[in-house]
């Protein structure tokens, strides 16, 4: 009988029946076979025999209280029966048996908290964490995570958490799965899920700051990063934490002030010079920033992102050393991929600024290339069409008022590099308006209702929403973005270019707020996106015909609001507005029913933080300028000007859609 207990483990996981079968047989040639007893119990369990499972297991556990094995089944047996004060009893005998057992301080911990002892749960969890050897699956799962391959990882953890629910290890390694695959809710109840079960796991609530920034609950990332601040003052970590969450919500002084104490301690981190010189050149204090930027690029000279932030100061030009170490950086294959990207597009812009235009192309490109593997295309080709088809006219006359009556916001949408923050700068130049920045509340507002980013679901459920809940989505929104207005004015902008794509849930929840749809000449726009590495998002902007493709969807999308919401949104053309500023500025004031002020036509003397690419910019005067800057690359732009197609001849009108814009679904 000496390969008959192999066989019956092996037998358990997928046939408990034949591992019992087996499991007596040997019992019954080794009556005193203890491990063929646990083997009959654990089949038992696994079968839903749990009387006759509590029947073997109690015997062999309260005759060998040191045995792991015994003390583990019985409190498994006893968990299956809700028997959880008395599981857990035996699941602590087991664990102070075997603290280092990969699962029963999970097991335990849960036990625990369904017979009410939260605190002990949390306590069991914590042990855990701190003590529990990685399963095999862990490993792999995050070994993928290691190598960018997220989506290979959840595919890993997601059998496992089947079994090991409650793991907080496994639970965390799913939500950064679930983050780095643009899963944001699921990573965020991830985390809210691990820190209710383990409040001590400080990692994770690092984690959940750094969620919060990228959600846009910045109030809420400011409160984690300042408890563990406070609760781990030593670590530096939470510091920069603090100081990034500050300086989202408008803080940028306190921001700067932590920047500058961790460096008066850390003067050999090239990444706080970095986030320094990020806040300082929001902040306007270009000089200064450039002074951090080059401090990180001296500690860690393949930094591709302070040279990239260099590079983003308009005026700011590199000089022949720069160019032959970024170019020595790159020919070396020593830098990591972002590294990489940034300091391609760095040198692209240095190239440019020297009218070396081929080597600007092909630096761009290259960059884009690159960048491309990890860019998903968002799905606006298939949330356009079901915008179209939901938003009618006469969806909009059967529904009638709606949302909150609120006046405060002004959105201002586009493309990118449209003019938006041009005529942001204006607005917040006018004494009743206050600048704040591109907010992502709306978007939020937009991926809770459907819970995902599928626009099928989302529509369906934007149709079934009462108009109570559409006033208290205007309401949300405008609780969720009062700590940008610092300024106590009656109106304030926010200027996410992509909340174009949601102009009728901005209808629908805020009927009163005004709507700015800011556009540039296609071509000038697009070879603009193209050339600009943004930090976060705009991941159609890596790939010409994407960006034509975007854009004459753009102006389809937009065009179907003109045509069933006549005049709710005001249209700014950029080359219109730069050629002719008075005349504009004052049709921009009208809708939005702003008296004429003086400050307004010289917006570059307002003084406030920008955050954007064109924040130096919009500290000069207007001017017309740059209008032609796309001409010495045409002859590349032919995949740009394809996937333009009609939407670039008609430019600053629209193509003729055929018939009404409002009936078209495709």
């Amino acid at each position: 009988m000496t390969e008959a207990l192999p066989e019956a483990i092996a037998a358990l996981a997928s046939d408990p029946a034949r591992a019992a079968r087996v499991a007596r047989e040997l019992i019954r040639a080794e009556p005193q076979n203890r491990d063929a007893h646990i083997v009959l119990a654990e089949a038992l369990r696994r079968e839903g025999n749990l009387d006759a499972a509590l029947a073997e297991v109690q015997p062999l556990a309260e005759n060998d209280r040191t045995w792991f094995a015994a003390q583990r089944l019985l409190g498994l047996v006893q968990a299956s029966r809700d028997e959880h004060r008395a599981a857990a009893d035996a699941l602590a005998r087991a664990s102070e048996l075997n603290p280092g057992h990969a699962y029963v301080w999970c097991e335990l911990a849960a036990q625990l908290r369904a017979a009410g002892d939260v605190e002990a749960s949390r306590a069991a969890y914590l042990n855990h964490v701190q003590r529990a050897a990685l399963d095999p699956r862990l490993l792999r799962a995050s070994a993928a995570l290691g190598e960018g391959k997220p989506e290979q990882a959840r595919a890993i953890l997601g059998p496992y958490l089947a079994q090991h629910p409650s793991d907080p290890i496994a639970l965390s390694m799913m939500a950064e799965a679930n983050a780095r695959e643009d899963r944001p809710l699921e990573a965020e109840q991830g985390l809210r899920r691990i820190i209710d079960l383990v409040p001590g796991y400080l990692p994770v609530r690092h984690s959940l700051g750094q969620l919060l920034m990228g959600l846009g609950q910045y109030d809420e990332a400011v409160s984690v990063a300042r408890a563990l601040a406070e609760a781990d003052p030593g670590n530096v970590g939470p510091q920069k934490l603090l100081a990034a969450a500050l300086g989202l919500v408008g803080e940028y002084e306190q921001a700067v002030a932590i920047y500058r104490r961790l460096l008066a301690d850390n003067a050999a981190q090239p990444t706080i010079w970095l986030a320094l010189g990020h806040t300082l050149k929001t902040m306007g204090e270009t000089g200064e920033a450039v002074e951090a930027y080059r401090k990180s690029i001296a500690l860690d000279p393949a930094q591709g992102d302070a040279y990239w932030s260099l590079a983003n100061l308009k005026r700011f030009k590199f000089s022949d050393e720069d160019v032959a170490t970024m170019t020595w950086q790159l020919q070396s294959g020593k830098l990591a991929a972002p590294d990489r990207v940034s300091m391609l597009y760095a040198l692209g812009a240095a190239y440019e600024a020297r009218g070396e235009v081929a080597r600007a192309f092909e630096s761009y490109s290259a960059g884009a290339r690159l960048h491309q593997p990890v860019a998903k295309r968002p799905p606006l080709t298939l949330f356009a069409p079901a915008a179209r088809s939901v938003f009618t006219r006469e969806f909009f006359e059967e529904l009638g008022e709606t949302g909150s009556p609120a006046t405060d916001p002004i959105f201002i949408v586009g493309l990118p590099r449209a003019g938006s923050t041009l005529v942001e700068q204006i607005l917040a130049s006018h004494s009743q308006v206050e600048g704040t920045m591109e907010l992502p509340d709306i978007n939020m507002l937009a991926m809770r209702i459907a819970g995902s980013n599928d626009p099928e679901e989302h529509f369906k459920r934007l149709q079934a929403l009462s108009r109570a809940e559409l006033r208290g989505l205007g309401e949300s929104y405008l609780q969720s973005t009062r700590s940008h207005r610092k300024l106590g004015r009656a109106h304030f902008i926010d200027k996410m270019p992509n909340n174009f794509a949601h102009t009728g849930l901005i209808h629908l929840i805020l009927p009163n707020a005004k709507i700015i749809d800011v556009r540039r000449h296609p071509l000038a726009c697009g070879w603009s996106c193209f050339k600009q590495h943004f930090a976060l998002g705009q991941l159609f902007t890596y790939d010409l015909a994407e960006i034509g493709r975007y854009y004459a969807d753009y102006v389809a999308l937009m065009a179907h609001f003109d045509t069933v919401l006549p005049g709710r949104v005001h249209r700014v053309i950029y080359e219109q507005l730069v050629a002719d500023p008075e005349t504009e500025i004052r049709r921009l004031l009208k809708y939005c029913d702003l008296p004429f002020e003086a400050a307004v036509l010289a917006p570059h003397e307002t003084q406030r933080p920008v955050h954007t690419a064109s924040s130096e910019q919009v500290r000069q005067p207007i001017s017309a300028s740059g209008l032609d800057s796309w001409k010495p690359y045409e002859p590349w732009l032919g995949p740009l000007k394809a996937a333009l197609g009609e939407t670039l001849s008609a430019y600053p009108g629209v193509p003729d859609y055929g018939a009404s814009s409002a009936s078209r679904s495709n």
